[in-house]
């Protein structure tokens, strides 16, 4: 038997890399968080999700705001690359994890936008059911104590101000060894 080179990629946690671009969309001092029920308590995650094959990075995170936050981006400030966040984490489920590089940008509103936005994200299952979650706008100060993925919620939570300059883009690697799926 020949085992191709994605086949064993793919067998091996980690052994390839994913692209994640994702933004934390600011509303004055409230930023956009997907919420989703999970039997261990809710779980937020920021709105973005995986680069595809070709895709360059600034339309992926235009195509993952439009189809997550029905956000067209030309209506929003900034856009910056706030954190970049190596994930190194086995998800449950039958195929092999991937490291992933999450890029967080941060984007700016006003509420003429915010009331044209989503108010939930739905992902197709494999099994061709539905996964909503809902689209809520939490004080960012207040996501410190949140199961935030990825997790930016204390990095986001201290913040001085939504606007804020950061010292380091590279936050914290997230992996087994610190981290928990819910």
């Amino acid at each position: 038997m020949t085992i191709t080179p994605d086949a064993a990629a793919a067998a091996v946690p980690f052994s390839h890399v994913k692209i994640r671009t994702a933004a934390l969309v600011f509303c004055g001092d409230e930023v956009a968080l997907i919420r989703r029920e999970r039997p261990g308590g809710d779980h937020y995650s920021v709105p973005g999700g995986n680069v595809e094959d070709g895709e360059s990075l600034p339309d992926a995170l235009r195509r993952e705001l439009a189809e997550e936050l029905a956000l067209d981006t030309d209506r929003a400030e900034g856009g910056e690359l706030l954190w970049v966040i190596d994930q190194r984490v086995t998800r449950p489920g039958p195929a092999a994890s991937p490291r992933k590089l999450h890029l967080i940008h941060r984007l700016h509103i006003g509420e003429d936008v915010r009331a044209d936005l989503a108010t939930e994200e739905c992902d197709e299952l494999p099994d061709g059911s539905r996964d909503v979650g809902a689209i809520e706008w939490i004080d960012y100060r207040r996501t410190a104590g949140l199961p935030v993925y990825p997790p930016v919620g204390p990095a986001l939570a201290a913040l001085p101000q939504p606007r804020a300059t950061v010292a380091d883009a590279g936050l914290e690697a997230f992996t087994d060894d610190n981290y928990t799926w819910r």
